[in-house]
């Protein structure tokens, strides 16, 4: 089985359409989504629609989507983050705001070797950026491959008796994971609407059960149409000029 795995798109519809086609229909058999598919973006309705419409596997609620459809009440968030929330939660149709507020929490459980959460499978907001937070989240996980998100960082940790590191993929080119039997992953693919690693181009994987194997891929996308959508839309102008730097 083929996964295509989609992770914090945040209502950018450009960043998602060059996804899809960078990963035509037959180099995947299914779709799984980690969580925040709006916030900061422009495009919240036209992103939902277009998931919903690859009929994906699973779905799970990312921070972002508790606070647009009213799980949450965005107290957490900072100051931009919070007007982004407001103005996703008026802009949503009462059909997708359902939808967001119907989404499971993770961690979900896929098959015997994969599960996927958004923030850590301990805590569902919980930010992995170092060693500690990934050693928790490999104790708690319950498949020897976590993938996760919610950081915006592609990253790979991994863990055995006689090895435990974590690095980050560097270079213009797709990063091929091999999954080891008797290895412990922690991998996050990145994020497809707003990168925050350097590298403007929008950031998504592809896992093959099959083969073992996960393939963390970057796509370019017109940056500066999801800039104007942002801007027209009233938001801060912060999140489009943000897009750019990938930061």
């Amino acid at each position: 089985m083929r996964y295509l795995i989609l992770s914090d798109i945040h209502a950018n519809i450009d960043a998602l359409e060059a996804v899809l086609a960078a990963a035509p229909r037959d180099t995947w058999d299914r779709v799984i989504v980690l969580g925040d598919l709006v916030g900061y973006g422009a495009e919240p309705n036209a992103v939902i629609e277009r998931v919903r419409a690859l009929d994906p596997l699973v779905v799970i609620r990312g921070n972002h989507d508790k606070a647009a459809s009213g799980i949450d009440d965005g107290s957490s968030f900072n100051y931009v983050a919070k007007l982004s929330a407001q103005w996703t939660s008026e802009a949503l149709s009462p059909e997708h705001r359902e939808y967001l507020h119907a989404l499971p929490q993770g961690p979900v459980n896929i098959d015997e070797t994969v599960e996927i959460c958004h923030g850590a499978p301990f805590d569902e907001d919980h930010y992995i950026f170092d060693s500690d937070d990934a050693a928790r989240a490999l104790d708690a996980a319950s498949r020897p491959l976590c993938l996760f998100g919610h950081t915006h960082l592609p990253v790979v940790f991994r863990r055995h008796p006689a090895l435990f590191d974590g690095f980050m993929p560097e270079g213009p080119d797709d990063a091929t994971l091999e999954v080891i039997a008797g290895i412990n992953y922690l991998v996050n693919v990145g994020s497809v609407g707003q990168p925050r690693d350097g590298d403007p181009r929008a950031a998504f994987g592809i896992y093959d059960s099959e083969g073992s194997t996960v393939v963390l891929r970057r796509v370019s996308y017109p940056v500066e149409i999801a800039q104007r959508r942002i801007l027209s839309a009233g938001l801060p102008s912060s999140l489009a000029n943000r897009l750019a730097i990938g930061r």
